[in-house]
């Protein structure tokens, strides 16, 4: 009842129209392919994604909404004004009609397309849209000045989320930018080493090991997708390492039967599970720390290192491993085109810097403040983006509830 009467208070009486988007705009395709693209031009290209491409030359210049024709079907909507150019498979949505705010019906599809189009498909999803299904789509028609105070008050959560995302790219790269600068243990960073202060020599002093002289690792056996469960014993499969875990995690996601826990290699508290295989070489290397108190499984495609505690902390191994140093060690090592493997043994010979236990503790404290802010949905950026994408869905559904 308050949605609708918040609702009315817009309308104030007047009466909402109904039309169909062909009654009321211009539809049509590009004429644009992939390779129309220019990294460097001077005109937005819109094709078939979120991702904006850029083209030497423009087709079209004019307000308009721009949708796919495949892919991505009701999930993806570009807001255009000014010249473009525009893939054959994508539409343009150019309104004629004076009584209609092109803003206002970029919302309302947002709001209620993707519903419509899975009206009319078969599954439960919609792989592509013909013109005709885009030109029944019934559109509400309420007053020129109630559309623009709609359009006001979603266009400031829209932005508002916009301005959160680009504060989490920023601060993505300012953890990555920290990050390496942290682990590289570059003594410019100290005014003078000759000058710096005892306590500050003593900071920066450190020596690089290889993996295997500072912990033992032990490659894993056995275990599918197949054998995973939703309980019994904690397991920890390499898939998921680099689909679904952060940095470090006191809970597995899947569990085994205990019968074939007993024949897979054990992870304790403390260890870190590193994937040695992947179908590319980024994921190879990703590393989870196990702070479960209940000993954890895993299986193959993935190794086991038990650091030596009184050398190495486990949650500075993993950050390590998201360095440029450790990206560029480790393609030495890597076997394979369509699949990548480093075997534990070749990991073993990878190099880490090792500063006294007090310096890796004060470098994990920091990085895991940045990890918190960028990664975090509990209490991060994404947390906060979310929320905000939350408030501008009720509000859209409660201002286009006509």
């Amino acid at each position: 009842m308050a949605q609708h009467s918040f609702l009315q208070n817009l309308l104030q009486g007047q009466a909402v129209e109904w039309k169909t988007l062909g009654e009321v705009a211009v539809i049509g395709t590009g004429n644009s392919n992939r390779q129309d693209e220019s990294e460097n031009g001077d005109y937005p290209f819109y094709v078939r994604s979120k991702n904006v491409l850029r083209s030497d030359s423009y087709q079209f210049d004019e307000t308009a909404i721009v949708i796919p024709g495949e892919g991505g079907v009701g999930d993806i909507f570009h807001y255009v004004e000014g010249k473009y150019a525009l893939h054959q498979r994508a539409y343009r949505i150019c309104i004629h009609d004076g009584d209609i705010n092109t803003k206002f019906l970029y919302h309302v599809m947002r709001n209620s397309f993707k519903q419509y189009i899975l009206s009319k498909s078969v599954g439960a999803t919609a792989t592509s849209i013909r013109k005709p299904m885009l030109e029944k789509f019934l559109i509400p028609i309420p007053p020129l000045s109630v559309q623009a105070k709609i359009v006001q008050i979603l266009d400031t959560f829209t932005e508002l989320t916009e301005q959160l995302t680009a504060e989490l790219g920023m601060r993505q790269k300012q953890y990555q930018y920290y990050r390496n600068k942290l682990l590289t243990f570059d003594f410019e960073a100290v005014q003078s080493l000759a000058t710096a202060s005892d306590s500050e020599r003593q900071r920066m002093a450190l020596v690089w090991k290889t993996l295997g002289e500072v912990g033992e690792l032990i490659r894993g056996n056995g275990l599918t997708k197949k054998d995973l469960t939703d309980d019994g014993v904690p397991a920890i499969h390499y898939g998921q390492i680099y689909t679904r875990y952060g940095l470090s995690t006191e809970k597995t996601l899947s569990f085994v039967s205990t019968e074939l826990a007993k024949r897979l290699r054990k992870v304790d508290t403390g260890d870190v599970v590193i994937t040695n295989t992947s179908e590319n070489l980024a994921d190879v290397g990703k590393s989870l720390v196990y702070l479960g108190k209940e000993q954890a499984v895993t299986g193959g495609h993935a190794t086991i290192f038990k650091p030596n505690k009184q050398i190495i902390l486990g949650k500075y191994f993993a950050y390590f491993t998201q360095t440029d140093n450790f990206a560029t060690q480790k393609r030495k090592y890597a076997k394979g085109t369509k699949v990548i493997d480093v075997s534990t043994n070749d990991m073993a010979k990878l190099k880490i810097p090792i500063p006294p236990l007090s310096e890796q503790a004060r470098i994990v404290t920091i990085l895991d403040t940045f990890d918190t802010l960028v990664n975090s949905i509990s209490n991060g950026l994404p947390k906060e983006i979310q929320l905000r994408q939350r408030q501008y869905e009720y509000y859209r559904n409660v201002l286009l509830g006509f």
